[in-house]
């Protein structure tokens, strides 16, 4: 049986609005915050790349909305498995819903039109939806004809990713937070190392933490190297 986030579900604390690196994309975060906050009412179709915060949005916009007394519920499609035409059909009976990877169903003839009636039934009740994928609606694949007209007719929200030296930041202030000081030299060693999309910095910064805690050591260059070699090895250690 497919299980749904509870609607008092604890939205995780790290994706907040506050600690989203809004950059190029304020107008994007601006009106996420006003659907949130229930004083705007349009339906949201949110597009871009792997690792562009979008679930990091999606998590903040549930939090606001349920502090600020409506009831918000996030339905991630890609890690349904087969059942996402039934979680679809089940999901609803809130002010807002979101749901994320809508790429995820495109060709998925039950999934679509699934969908195509939680879209319907949603106008009828008079819940607020948003809607996240890799790209617009046209390119992702949706078979459905009057799914596509549907999703399209939505606000459309282009998330831009950031550069470079925008990550570094995000990570340099995520690290603070932490009591962790990451100097230019390790910044340039975890870029040139690693994945440079937020999600992955973020899971990394978080075994970084562990492990310096673990050794009682400071995060230098040095003590990533051995962190590297010991992944790499599977070891697991600690240096």
């Amino acid at each position: 049986m497919v299980q749904q986030l509870p609607l008092g579900w604890r939205w995780p604390a790290q994706q907040r609005f506050e600690t989203f690196f809004t950059g190029v994309n304020a107008a994007a975060v601006d009106l996420l915050q006003r659907v949130a906050a229930g004083t705007e009412s349009a339906w949201i179709y949110l597009h871009g790349a792997e690792g562009s915060g979008r679930t990091h949005l999606l998590m903040a916009v549930c939090q606001a909305a349920s502090a600020a007394g409506l009831s918000a519920q996030y339905l991630p499609l890609a890690a349904l498995a087969g059942a996402e035409a039934d979680a679809i059909r089940g999901f609803g009976g809130s002010d807002l819903l979101v749901l994320d990877d809508v790429d995820a169903i495109a060709g998925l003839a039950a999934a679509e039109h699934a969908l195509f009636d939680l879209y319907n039934r949603c106008r009828a009740e008079g819940s607020c939806l948003v809607f996240v994928a890799l790209a617009p609606p046209a390119q992702i694949g949706i078979v459905l004809p009057d799914l596509v007209s549907r999703l399209s007719s939505c606000t459309q929200i282009v998330l831009r990713s950031l550069d470079d030296a925008q990550r570094r930041e995000v990570l340099r202030e995520r690290a603070e937070t932490r009591g962790i000081a990451l100097d230019e030299a390790v910044l340039d060693f975890l870029f040139t190392h690693y994945a440079r999309d937020l999600g992955s910095l973020g899971a990394l910064l978080d075994k970084v933490d562990h492990a310096s805690l673990a050794a009682k050591r400071r995060v230098t260059v040095p003590f990533l190297r051995q962190l590297l070699r010991e992944q790499k090895a599977g070891t697991g250690g600690e240096d």
